[in-house]
């Protein structure tokens, strides 16, 4: 995952401050992402235990702020201007779109399901739902990057031939 990040930083970088935003949200969540599954560099939990409250709430803000603001910033954006770049820029991005809301609905899964629970809640699949939020976010990650980059490469030829 943030392999993919670094690249998507590289690539799209300074192109708009919505993304730039937008993959900063995504570092902090791969970020978070990694300390709540215990993932090298971060320590495991002792006595294999789960993360706190807090760190699973923290987790969760930051995941419904990435989605909001993809849904409700950058995509709104991407839509407009793949319009503005012809017709298979639309296709793609109407192709890709029903695939990034499915992610939607399982990061809200996992929100509802952890983001606000009380004493008694049961944890027993916390490890393996988080598992699936981590292929999940990995596979919309690749999503997104893909609607990114053929907007990248419209604009770019667009601005190379004006």
């Amino acid at each position: 995952m943030y392999t993919r990040l670094q690249t998507a930083r590289q690539q799209w970088g300074g192109t708009s401050t919505a993304i730039d935003n937008w993959l900063e949200e995504r570092q902090q969540l791969i970020v978070s992402y990694c300390k709540l599954a215990a993932l090298p560099p971060f320590d495991k939990q002792q006595d294999n235990q789960l993360p706190s409250q807090d760190a699973i709430l923290g987790f969760c803000q930051l995941l419904m702020d990435y989605l909001s603001a993809g849904h409700f910033e950058v995509y709104d954006q991407i839509v407009s201007q793949c319009q503005e770049n012809g017709s298979d820029s639309k296709s793609l991005a109407q192709t890709l779109y029903p695939k990034i809301a499915a992610s939607t609905d399982v990061a809200l899964e996992f929100n509802d399901k952890y983001a606000e629970t009380g004493p008694g809640h049961n944890f027993s699949s916390f490890d393996s739902d988080l598992s699936t939020l981590g292929q999940v976010l990995e596979e919309r990650f690749g999503l997104e990057d893909e609607l990114i980059q053929t907007l990248h490469n419209k604009h770019s030829k667009g601005s190379v031939s004006a």
